[in-house]
């Protein structure tokens, strides 16, 4: 049988999966085609491939979630392939069956793999049939609240619900005791609704301090299966991973083998061709449980490249065209140590909200050996609500795991990005932190550790607003009048008649400001992107980068945006309805629970907003009376817009 032409790839994803693809893909000599919606026509995987496809729409479910745009595209395209990348469609057998029907390539595994392991209740009944330990839970069929409740019982809160067909913390609640369940259920269900077309739920026991443990294998049409080593990704929260890192820590070769060959059963078990993933919570005693199996390429397989030295897209593409793995499972490497970090935008400080806007600097650390950044946007780009709040990953390898972290610690210091929240001193205080460097690890470690991570708001020094006020000042324009270029009052020179020269600013940054003044010349000078500083014989240089109207400062490790106010006009803006609740992000309103005129209670649940495939409560501070709605289920609402007033009683 003659290997089949693969010449052009669709891509049907997007964001830094979809450019990571199409890289790899070029590299092998491909013709590449994206597909995008319109909010996403000009975005970076977009404008990167070689031919384009409008899907239309703005929401998934209008555009990426459309198999028969998908399908329309790559025969419009002369695509003989097309690339799932993760999420959407990625571990949908229905997509995987189309595209084999329209007699083009899936770069996954087959249709009845998909099947068996993409429904998480499936899976865990062969494992169970397998023999592998499963975590104590409940997989049937029987959807209702009673069902869930009787088998919480059984299994003995806390537990946890996830979608049957998700992944990525969609449709993913931790439900501490039975008076959250009826709330948390139905919250799941529309989430993963929403995100996989498929409500269905599964509960399992809520383990207290286990590792996430995964083996990534690969299969051929062979026959041959193996696995490449593991990784840990125990760094979470909200159950989305944040770090991850090959090969996990502290891991004995035994181990390694007996999860490793586990795995591989598993994928070969269910006929698996391609790259997978097979998931375990991994205990204190060294006992693993079976949690899924992730049948697609995984967000973290470059700390698996990194270990190897292998490209798992290029595997991917090579095994679609009927080739057999190209090494035997003795000759698997594994050499040094790699860590990534995930760049969100999101707001940390404000419960991991998702946040949106343009990204008014961006600029990625610089790649070199030991360094990688994978990512999907770039400086200008406007991040929207209508997807997951992902930028791109940071990738560090050492020779050992101390080294990857020292490498992953300067990426981070490197990486310059203002315009929006996003999550990067988050990460790096995780990366930075003593228990981290010494990999003590579990998926607790976040809320353990909240308080050095989240750090409340400090007052900002002496030291950072002087150092800001001669930054600012320094990159201010010279000539502020173009009209009269000569006159000495047209310039920034602080001159006055009579007196010294000196100019006075009045700064803000993160809520604080300062009015400042100062004089002629100075002890800094700003070169570039960097500020000399010189005090009592020592000099510093900072990281000071001027960007439209704002100052971005490095201080302290992190980079700090500063901007200019008027205090004739900077009166603190007040909500015009008193009590009002405003929406948080940008998004659409799924459910109004409450009317003009109801009585509530303190943390009463009022309205539920979803923004990038997430769902958001929007609760009562106190407790009140309803006084007005603004807001109504199916609208689009942006940050700031008054939902709900609520009056005190």
């Amino acid at each position: 049988m003659s290997a089949p032409v693969l010449t052009t790839l669709l891509v049907a994803n997007r964001g830094e999966i979809a450019c990571r693809v199409m890289r790899t893909a070029k590299a092998l000599g491909l013709t590449t085609v994206a597909v995008h919606s319109a909010t996403d026509r000009e975005a970076r995987h977009s404008r990167e491939a070689d031919i384009r496809v409008d899907l239309g729409g703005s929401k998934a479910a209008d555009s990426y979630l459309q198999i028969d745009k998908l399908i329309a595209a790559a025969k419009a395209s002369g695509a003989q392939a097309i690339h799932p990348g993760y999420g959407f469609l990625s571990e949908n057998a229905g997509f995987a069956r189309a595209i084999e029907a329209a007699g083009l390539i899936f770069l996954g595994p087959p249709a009845s793999a998909i099947d068996a392991m993409g429904s998480k209740s499936a899976a865990k009944a062969l494992m169970e049939t397998a023999g592998v330990p499963l975590v104590p839970g409940y997989h049937g069929e029987a959807q209702d609240l009673e069902t869930f409740r009787t088998a919480c019982e059984r299994i003995g809160y806390p537990v946890l619900l996830k979608a049957t067909a998700g992944g990525g913390g969609k449709g993913m609640k931790v439900v501490e005791e039975v008076s959250q369940l009826a709330e948390a259920l139905a919250s799941a269900q529309r989430e993963a609704q929403s995100s996989f077309g498929d409500s269905r739920m599964l509960v399992e026991k809520y383990l207290l301090k286990p590792r996430h443990v995964e083996i990534q294998v690969f299969a051929d049409q062979h026959g041959n299966c193996l696995y490449l080593n593991e990784r840990d990704c125990s760094i979470q929260r909200r159950h989305q991973k944040v770090v991850e890192e090959a090969p996990a820590p502290g891991l004995s070769a035994e181990l390694r083998r007996a999860m490793g060959e586990a795995a591989v059963r598993s994928a070969q078990a269910i006929g698996y061709v391609g790259a997978g993933t097979v998931e375990f919570l991994l205990d204190a005693r060294g006992e693993f449980f079976f949690m899924e199996m992730n049948t697609r390429l995984q967000v973290e397989h470059p700390v698996t490249e990194a270990i190897t030295g292998l490209d798992l897209v290029a595997w991917q593409i090579r095994v679609a065209r009927g080739e057999a793995l190209p090494i035997t499972q003795e000759q698997v490497p594994l050499n040094g140590h790699a860590i990534e970090v995930r760049l969100y935008a999101e707001d940390p400080s404000n419960d991991f909200l998702p946040a949106t806007g343009r990204l008014d600097l961006y600029r990625e650390s610089a790649e070199g050996p030991g360094r990688r950044v994978d990512s999907g946007v770039e400086e200008g780009d406007e991040i929207s609500p209508f997807y997951d709040p992902m930028l791109g990953k940071l990738i560090a390898w050492g020779e050992d795991r101390e080294q990857a972290r020292l490498h992953l610690l300067s990426m981070l210091d490197e990486f310059a990005i203002g315009g929006l929240k996003t999550n990067i001193n988050f990460l790096r205080r995780i990366i930075a932190h003593p228990a981290f460097a010494a990999a003590e690890l579990d998926t607790g470690f976040i809320p353990r550790y909240q308080e050095q991570l989240l750090p409340a708001p400090s007052e900002l020094s002496d030291g950072f607003w002087q150092a800001a006020a001669q930054a600012f000042a320094q990159s201010l324009p010279n000539v502020v009048r173009a009209d009269d270029a000569a006159s000495p009052w047209s310039r920034n020179s602080g001159l006055r008649a009579g007196l010294p020269r000196e100019i006075t600013l009045h700064l803000s940054c993160e809520g604080q400001d300062r009015a400042l003044t100062l004089g002629a010349g100075g002890d800094a000078k700003l070169l570039g992107d960097s500020l000399v500083v010189e005090h009592e014989g020592v000099r510093r240089t900072l990281r000071a980068i001027r960007q439209g109207d704002a100052l971005y400062l490095q201080w302290e490790g992190e980079l700090r945006r500063v901007e200019a106010y008027d205090p004739i006009s900077a009166v603190e803006a007040s909500n015009s309805h008193q009590g009002g609740l405003t929406a948080p992000m940008n998004g659409s309103i799924v459910r109004v629970l409450v009317e003009a005129g109801q009585s509530v209670e303190a943390g009463a649940q009022l309205v539920v907003l979803e923004a990038m495939k997430m769902e958001h409560s929007i609760r009562a501070p106190h407790a009140g009376v309803i006084k007005a709605l603004y807001c109504q289920e199916g609208e689009m609402v942006g940050e700031g817009s008054a939902l709900v007033e609520l009056e005190a009683v």
